[in-house]
């Protein structure tokens, strides 16, 4: 008798062995097909940035259609990031997932096949749209098939470390893509991969929801979408329409409306989209205001140094994606080592500490000429990833100690909704401030080269929508001393963007220093552990149900 259990306790410990391998290789399968549209997503917020100026030279977009071809991505993303992880537990996580990758390689094709700026910005904004339903959603969906804690947290770890590694890669990817195959490969490099990831997690996927949905505020949606929406069309086309204009003003004054009906909604509802009342606590207004400021910085310097090393210094793609490993690199080390600090230190040192390194990368960037050689701002971009990494994960940390464990997800989407948000209006500002100064200061430097009147006034006209290589359509003795007057002209402009970013930032960690408690938003004991709430830096996680 006693040969029985020791054959039954075999069998099963048998059992289990032979199991293990089923149960984990699916999981991990999953995780990396999952993982593959999160690559895509966060890679198409950075890699466009390098393929800017052959997209202006290819479909003759001016400066404002550049800030589009940004800012069409970042808004859609961050207008309805709130929203989805409530529209994929009522439907169903699989289906909506499935949707959104089929959507995004479908809309990645639009892109890749464009003959015009508004078709580009047309899949740019589709881009968006299924970018703000895949991050949040894939996230839920790597929490529900990692059930134990630490497994869970693992996964999310690797979740948020290719979300960390596709913004890292973005500028040199595209930068080698541009040079080599043409800046449609961008787009076109998506597709296989999304092929690929829908027919196997078409398979691997089972449905589920959330235990509780919500209820959907599409009203708080429309408004908030209207606010922001209005607001980033007043900034990037006001110069064009003049500040003055029935646009322009009607533009801003439909912001500040729908702002306003957006707060008074949302804090008459019960389960409101965005939860105002979280607000009233310090440490949650704080994080918001630093991580809207910290990437309003970056994206702002992404922008236009990226149009400076191309258009002014004219590097090419590849060489321009080299330089940006100063910034990106330290973005993807730092980020880890800022949330192990704060989580033993609270966020207040970190923070205040990152916004002085960043507003130093920032205003170090002033001091580019039209012909600075890399030495000369290296520093400078490894000082702004260091800082942006510094702010933006200790204010998560703060985040997750400041609300209950059962609202860890929300104040994660909240947080990086900041972030998109700062991200939208870092491009849009930027681009505004830029095009003021080089129209106003345009006439003067043109005055410079020795060349007839009616070229001067064709060289105003050209240039003065910030395509500087339109200069090819002057007559070749012409193009290089206009090219010339013009590039100091563009970095002065550059120069007076990084200054306001840089004051930015430091109102950012003013905030902390002066708001924040010693202590406040340390992660208490019974919290999630920052990896389990992750973000790459510059990305948006949305909730974690």
């Amino acid at each position: 008798m006693s040969d029985a259990p020791r054959a039954t306790g075999a069998r099963t410990a048998h059992q289990r062995a032979t199991h293990r391998p089923t149960t984990h290789h699916p999981k991990g399968l999953l995780l990396s097909f999952v993982c593959f549209g999160v690559f895509m997503v966060y890679l198409d917020a950075t890699i466009v940035n390098v393929a800017l100026p052959e997209i202006q030279r290819d479909l003759d977009a001016d400066l404002t259609g550049l800030q589009w071809v940004v800012d069409a991505y970042a808004l859609a993303f961050a207008c309805l990031l709130l929203t989805s992880g409530t529209v994929g537990d009522i439907i169903g996580r699989k289906r909506l997932f499935l949707g959104g990758l089929v959507g995004f390689t479908l809309s990645s094709v639009l892109c890749a096949l464009a003959a015009s700026t508004e078709t580009l910005l047309l899949g740019r904004a589709l881009q968006g749209v299924c970018g703000s339903i895949m991050i949040p959603v894939s996230l839920a969906l790597v929490s529900a098939t990692y059930t134990e804690p630490a497994a869970r947290a693992k996964a999310i770890g690797i979740w948020a470390g290719i979300g960390g590694l596709a913004l890292s890669a973005g500028p040199l990817v595209g930068g080698v893509l541009v040079d080599t195959v043409g800046w449609q490969s961008i787009f076109w490099v998506n597709v296989p991969i999304g092929v690929l990831a829908t027919a196997v997690l078409a398979r691997l996927l089972t449905e589920n929801r959330g235990p509780r949905a919500r209820r959907l505020d599409l009203v708080g949606q429309l408004l908030f979408v209207v606010a922001i929406a209005s607001l980033a069309y007043a900034l990037i086309e006001g110069n064009s329409e003049g500040w003055a204009s029935a646009p322009i003003v009607g533009a801003f004054a439909a912001s500040g409306a729908a702002l306003v009906a957006f707060v008074v909604w949302e804090l008459r509802q019960t389960e409101p989209m965005l939860p105002l009342k979280l607000f009233r606590k310090p440490v949650v207004a704080v994080a918001g205001v630093v991580n809207f400021l910290s990437l309003f910085g970056l994206f702002a310097a992404i922008f236009l140094l990226t149009l400076h090393l191309q258009s002014v210094q004219g590097l090419s793609s590849i060489e321009t994606g080299l330089r940006f490993l100063a910034l990106t690199v330290p973005i993807m080390i730092a980020s880890f080592a800022a949330s192990v600090v704060a989580a033993r230190t609270g966020p207040r040192a970190p923070i205040v500490g990152g916004s002085l390194l960043s507003a130093a990368g920032l205003y170090g960037l002033t001091v580019l000429d039209a012909d600075s050689g890399f030495g000369a701002y290296w520093w400078a971009l490894a000082l702004l990833g260091v800082g942006v990494s510094f702010t933006g994960a200790p204010a998560t940390v703060a985040l997750l100690g400041a609300v209950p464990p059962e609202q860890a997800g929300t104040a994660s989407g909240i947080s990086n909704t900041f972030r998109q948000v700062g991200a939208v209006f870092g491009v849009a500002l930027a681009g505004a401030l830029l095009l003021r100064h080089l129209r106003d200061a345009l006439p003067g430097a043109l005055a410079g080269v020795p060349m007839p009147q009616d070229a001067r006034d064709r060289a105003y006209t050209l240039l003065s929508d910030g395509d500087l290589s339109r200069t090819d359509a002057l007559p070749p003795a012409l193009r290089q001393p206009v090219l010339d007057a013009v590039g100091p002209v563009f970095v002065d402009g550059m120069h007076l963007v990084m200054q306001v970013a840089a004051a930015g930032t430091l109102v950012g960690g003013l905030c902390a220093l002066l708001l924040l408690g010693r202590g406040a938003g340390r992660v208490a004991a019974d919290a999630p552990a920052a990896s389990e709430v992750a973000e790459p830096t510059g990305a948006t996680t949305g909730h974690a149900r």
